[in-house]
């Protein structure tokens, strides 16, 4: 039912009432004056009166006794004269009065009604749960407010047993409650209840037991205060602290919680006279001295009680001045942070343990945006000694590595001199023998013998520039940039390796292409390249039956490159040996020592050119040479 149904039945009921009680009254009226009885029958005017009362209104009251009165005076003197005032006249007087006492007490019940509805309406503006229940539980009162937050209207409550109803959970046992009830009149604490939809309700409950005139219990007024939300909200908050504890106490990072709102007022304070913030700090370092004192340690973890040699967190309830030593540079920074509001410092320092001994650590400083959360800054440390250690242990093996490159080094140079020198030995050696055999003829060959001295001489200096080449490549000297005909190089390489060959019965061809550009570049170290890349052929082939044959050719690739190959008609290279082909010490050859193809590769590439290889096992292997043509020659 809305409120205008129940003010329109509302006045409906007051209309019938009115109406009921005025029939009654002329009802009583007729027959007091059409009867001939003699009692007091005006006293049934009480009736009327009461009907009256049950409208609730004062004036409906009034209006109905001041109608009985006249009602009760003109049927007497209808039904009497003035001259008999005996027996009829004690009558009306007994009606009268009885009248009269019936509507004194009827307003006195109606004001003591209004004055009930009145604090009922205050009870119904109040933002907790109220109801009244009755010793025995059963509820008589029920606020909006209690309608509202468990879902049954007043008239489905009223007369409900209240523990029932809501399902009530008491922190105690029920009797136990009852009985601090019934000895101090009151009861506070905190139950469990249920809505009328099943949700569970925590309620602050306030109990009041209510007496009569003679101080007998009769009911008891129960104010119930919903903290579901406030209950849930503590307990996430003490779920959340425990969290952080947990987290703070178990971390092995160490933390350190730090009061700086002392600090926040001395930097607001601060006049800077129109310099910067860190300028001003650099020009007085008294201030950040002071400022180190103002950040107050409010509470360490156990992993920074370690790593500062405490026994726990009573030491470092002081200030930061505890933890940082005299040379510290990172509190400036991190102060600067504070001042601009940034959300963090990150930095490197020194931990002062309390022993003396420093520690170097990384740290974090996290500075909150919230309201109050200066008193709140919390630092993170990382203990990064066994980092500096390994550091350190990094930088002498490094070193002991330099020291084994440099040997190394010496071992190459030594391994290349060898090996480059080796031909041209090799030669001087021949042509020495050759030398003695002219000369030990009966009629000595004096003209031979000069010529072989000369190539003696030759093949020397050959040596000498070779072992100057080699050391220049290794010590990355600048390689001698000269322009060369490379038709030159190859017919040149050829006369130097031409002995070899023949000595192995190796039949060498070499072609060049008409009109091919000149090259830039070392003339020495590409000779050199191409006399290891044909030996390297010739031993490939020693000891194969057959035809043993070397392709020395040099072709013109694009605009800006030329190509020298090397094709022998060897066994081949394996192809598991392919990857490691250019590796330095790798070697094939029983009597190798794995440079040679080392060697010419580094020359090439520091020509700007590239070698590589393709071998099909039992058809021989071709060595490729890309050389870039020299900048001074315009392209085709």
């Amino acid at each position: 039912m809305t409120i205008h149904d129940r003010t329109t039945g509302s006045s409906m009921s007051r209309a019938g009432l009115r109406s009921g009680s005025a029939a009654l009254a002329v009802a009583v009226f007729l027959v007091d004056v059409l009867t001939p009885l003699e009692g007091a029958v005006a006293v049934l005017y009480v009736v009327a009166i009461l009907l009256a009362a049950k409208t609730n209104r004062r004036d409906d009251i009034i209006v109905a006794a001041a109608g009985c009165v006249i009602l009760t005076i003109v049927a007497y003197l209808l039904s009497h004269d003035l001259e008999s005032i005996a027996s009829p006249l004690l009558r009306v007087l007994v009606s009268l009065a009885a009248i009269g006492i019936t509507t004194l007490l009827a307003l006195q019940n109606h004001a003591a009604t209004k004055r009930l509805a009145a604090q009922a309406r205050l009870l119904n503006l109040s933002h907790d749960m109220i109801f009244a229940r009755d010793r025995s539980g059963v509820i008589t009162f029920w606020n909006k407010t209690a309608e509202q937050a468990y879902g049954w209207s007043a008239d489905e409550a009223l007369g409900q047993l209240a523990d029932k109803l809501l399902r009530t959970t008491y922190p105690d046992r029920r009797e136990v409650i009852e009985a601090g009830l019934l000895d101090t009149g009151r009861w506070e604490g905190r139950v469990q209840q249920r809505t009328k939809d099943g949700a569970v309700l925590t309620v602050d409950a306030r109990w009041a037991m209510q007496h009569d005139r003679l101080g007998k219990p009769v009911g008891v007024l129960e104010t119930h205060t919903d903290v579901t939300d406030r209950v849930a909200a503590h307990s996430a908050l003490v779920q959340s602290e425990q969290r952080y504890r947990r987290m703070f106490d178990a971390s092995r990072i160490g933390v350190v919680e730090e009061d700086w709102s002392d600090l926040r007022a001395a930097l607001q304070s601060l006049d800077t006279a129109g310099a910067g913030l860190r300028e001003h700090l650099v020009q007085h370092p008294d201030f950040v001295r002071h400022a180190r004192r103002l950040a107050k340690i409010t509470d360490v973890n156990p992993a920074l009680q370690k790593m500062a040699g405490a026994n726990g967190a009573s030491a470092f309830i002081e200030n930061v001045e505890r933890l940082l030593g005299e040379d510290d540079r990172s509190f400036v920074g991190a102060l600067i942070a504070f001042a601009e509001r940034e959300p963090f410092y990150e930095g490197e320092t020194e931990l002062v343990r309390l022993d003396g001994r420093k520690v170097p650590v990384l740290f974090t400083i996290t500075f909150s945006s919230e309201p109050g959360g200066d008193r709140n800054v919390l630092a993170f440390v990382v203990d990064i000694t066994e980092r500096e250690q390994a550091q350190d242990a990094l930088l002498a093996a490094q070193a002991e590595l330099a020291h084994a490159a440099r040997v190394a080094t010496l071992g190459e140079l030594t391994a290349s001199i060898a090996h480059e020198v080796n031909q041209p030995l090799a030669a001087i050696v021949t042509s020495g023998e050759a030398g003695l055999r002219w000369l030990r003829r009966e009629v000595p060959d004096l003209d031979e013998v000069g010529a072989t001295i000369v190539q003696i001489v030759g093949e020397g200096r050959r040596a000498s520039e070779i072992v100057a080449r080699i050391r220049t490549f290794l010590k990355k000297a600048p390689a001698q940039q000269d322009s060369i005909d490379i038709a030159e190089i190859i017919e040149e390489a050829a006369l130097l390796v031409a002995r070899e060959l023949a000595n192995d019965g190796v039949v060498l061809t070499f072609e060049t292409e008409h009109g091919l550009k000149p090259v830039r570049g070392d003339r020495i170290q590409l000779q050199q390249v191409l006399v290891n890349l044909l030996v390297n052929a010739c031993q490939a082939m020693s000891g194969q039956p057959g035809s043993r044959t070397a392709k020395l050719r040099a072709i013109a690739v694009d605009g800006e490159h030329l190509a020298i190959t090397v094709q022998d008609s060897g066994p081949g290279i394996r192809p598991e040996d392919m990857p490691r082909l250019f590796d330095p010490f790798f070697t094939t050859k029983s009597g190798g020592m794995g440079m040679g193809l080392a060697i010419c590769r580094t020359t090439v590439e520091a020509h700007g050119g590239q070698l590589s290889v393709e071998s099909t096992p039992g058809a021989g292997a071709t060595f490729r040479l890309t050389l870039p043509y020299s900048q001074e020659h315009p392209r085709p």
